[in-house]
């Protein structure tokens, strides 16, 4: 009885075990792109990003009406960059961080604004990168890929790639507490709905409820609790607006309070309720509402920190330069507790954003004691074959380049906190440098 081989199936049997790029590209590309929806017309080999003399293997994109991808050459929609197979893209290899540092330079440069997802593949393995605004991050895994799977990998790709979710979904954590997480949580979605972004904030620390009485709304008694609970109740239900009125001008955007009964439940009880992805799932409606979505997590490792880190695509890492415990617990962050949730998630996310100094001035000798700390930090990682350069120096080339963005004191202005007013809406120096922290992460 014969068995019928799939496009996908042939096209890997009939590849070379040591395959180069060029084949490759002219045998797996091809029907790679035709399974993932993309016809001749819609495919542009070698397309220019933008930055020099640059070129990503493939970009496509869908016909619009007259406008054919080939013929206009403008606004890619999904990027791919391809190897041979005798360059490891497992995801512990070298060459693999190489190939998604590529991927990721070539989906931010200026030809490449509008392209959503990326791939990179050498038919062995394959993995999907969604980009929102300036962020890249993981779609799936590093999936190794067989004739026995293929198919049902490049469905999966194919499914998520056709039904994009509209948010970008940020936890702001520290395990330290006092270094304005939740600051930052209110002002960065004034900006952002300064913006003209839609955002939800989530006061996800039930214990401390700052953010809820930032804003001047009530507790909730037991509505985030029920939503959470109950698979009929919508986490939709449980918003509520915010709005800020001057003159003409009206901003908004919404918030899940505190939860009363969240914060009495013991967290063994809680446990018992709230599995790792319980907040993660009930947020699959509000992706597609918002281009946003802001939690505030409580400064530890239990039960709420962890279902907010593992509900969202990247995490945001406020620190401050003059406290040891704040780089220290980012660096812990950022070496245990996000890759023990990427090992649980099915698409290896969320990633860390690279930490920020936030609410301090700072003097230049203060500067450098701070990275004194940083190195030691850096190095000690070094001996667990960890490294943490990219997130406290991402700019960092050659041995230079030892930028971290900050935002300075008088950012954080007590007097909005008491009026219940975001800093944003009422100082130009907050406005400024809130603005300046949405850019640097965030907007493209």
């Amino acid at each position: 009885m014969s068995t019928t081989i799939t496009r996908l199936q042939a096209a890997l049997r009939s590849l070379p075990d040591q395959a180069q790029e060029p084949t490759v590209n002219d045998i797996f590309a091809p029907t790679l792109l035709r399974e993932l929806g993309f016809q001749a017309e819609e495919i542009i080999s070698e397309y220019k990003t933008g930055n020099g003399n640059e070129a990503v293997d493939k970009a496509a994109r869908n016909t619009i009406e007259d406008d054919v991808f080939l013929h206009t050459r403008s606004n890619p929609y999904l990027l791919v960059e391809l190897k041979g197979r005798d360059i490891n893209l497992s995801s512990n290899a070298a060459d693999y961080q190489k190939t998604v540092n590529q991927l990721k330079r070539y989906l931010l440069a200026s030809n490449c604004q509008t392209a959503h997802w990326g791939i990179i593949t050498n038919s062995c393995h394959i993995q999907l990168f969604r980009k929102h605004g300036k962020v890249v991050f993981p779609a799936t895994k590093c999936i190794s890929i067989n004739e026995e799977n293929i198919d049902k990998v490049i469905a999966v790709i194919k499914q998520k790639i056709a039904k994009p979710a509209r948010a970008l979904t940020i936890a702001v954590y520290n395990n330290k507490g006092g270094v304005g997480k939740t600051t930052t949580t209110v002002n960065l979605a004034g900006i952002l709905a300064f913006l003209g972004k839609k955002v939800l904030t989530i006061d996800f620390d039930p214990n401390q409820q700052d953010l809820t009485n930032s804003l001047g709304l009530p507790l909730s008694p037991d509505n985030l609790y029920q939503a959470l609970i109950d698979r009929d109740i919508k986490i939709q239900d449980v918003v509520r607006p915010y709005s800020f009125k001057k003159g003409n001008l009206e901003l908004k955007f919404d918030v899940i309070p505190a939860d009363k009964r969240l914060a009495e439940e013991s967290e063994n009880l809680l446990r018992n309720y709230l599995k790792p992805n319980t907040l993660y799932r009930k947020l699959e409606d509000s992706r597609h509402i918002y281009d946003y979505i802001l939690i505030d997590s409580p400064p530890n490792w239990r039960v709420f920190s962890q279902l907010a880190v593992y509900a969202a695509d990247v995490i945001l890492i406020p620190t401050k330069h003059n406290n040891l415990f704040s780089l220290e617990n980012a660096a812990t962050a950022i070496k245990k507790f996000i890759p023990e949730v990427q090992q649980q998630k099915a698409d290896g996310s969320p990633i860390s954003l690279p930490i920020f100094f936030n609410g301090e001035k700072i003097t230049q000798p203060q500067l450098e004691v701070a990275q004194q700390e940083i190195k030691k930090i850096i190095e000690s990682a070094r001996k667990e074959k960890i490294d943490l350069l990219p997130y406290f120096y991402p700019k960092y080339t050659n041995g230079k380049n030892l930028h971290i963005h900050q935002l300075p004191s008088y950012a954080n202005i007590a007097s909005s906190t008491f009026s219940r007013i975001p800093a944003v809406y009422r100082d130009k120096f907050a406005h400024e440098y809130y603005k300046n922290l949405a850019k640097e992460y965030f907007l493209q």
